[in-house]
């Protein structure tokens, strides 16, 4: 590790005469795409293992909760296509997440998969959360906000993406 001091801040750079800042700036999306990938998993799995959720009818259902949320959403024709087939939906919905979850995780296809779960976030957010009063105690909105930076920025460090890019980089003779 190379260790100078700038001129003009006297800042120590770090990692070969990288700034500190700079890498702090690398990895600062890190920890949302940590948690975000974690939750979204663990919310996958959770619904996965609960029969209760996976049932048309019943407390705890997605069916009844489909059926008590539809006249308070935003959208209630979006509830009325899930309420059709609510168990499919039950299933779309954490597989969705647990694909989304994964793919952030281990930054595959990450902006793909941040946009994913943006989607996911604002169909629940438009329709399970939407009458929560007021708006900011749902916290389906905050999941879709904390999602447009990945969507935006990808996963740059520490993830599949990246090592892609550096290998595609390397083949063709050097880093740009």
């Amino acid at each position: 590790m190379t260790h100078s001091i700038r001129s003009d801040t006297q800042a120590p750079y770090f990692d070969g005469g990288q700034g500190w800042r700079d890498t702090a700036t690398r990895y600062a999306l890190l920890p949302l795409r940590v948690f975000l990938g974690v939750t979204f998993i663990y919310a996958g799995l959770d619904k996965l293992t609960d029969s209760a959720f996976l049932s048309d009818a019943g407390s705890g259902s997605i069916g009844d909760m489909m059926s008590s949320v539809r006249d308070s959403s935003a959208i209630p024709a979006l509830v009325d296509l899930a309420l059709k087939n609510p168990v499919g939906f039950g299933y779309a919905i954490a597989l969705g997440e647990l694909a989304v979850g994964i793919g952030t995780l281990i930054g595959l296809l990450a902006r793909l998969a941040a946009f994913g779960g943006a989607l996911i976030s604002l169909s629940l957010w438009l329709t399970v959360s939407w009458s929560a009063d007021p708006y900011y105690y749902g916290n389906d909105l905050a999941y879709l906000m904390a999602w447009l930076p990945l969507v935006l920025a990808g996963a740059s460090v520490l993830s599949i993406d990246a090592a892609l890019r550096n290998r595609r980089r390397q083949r063709k003779g050097g880093y740009r």
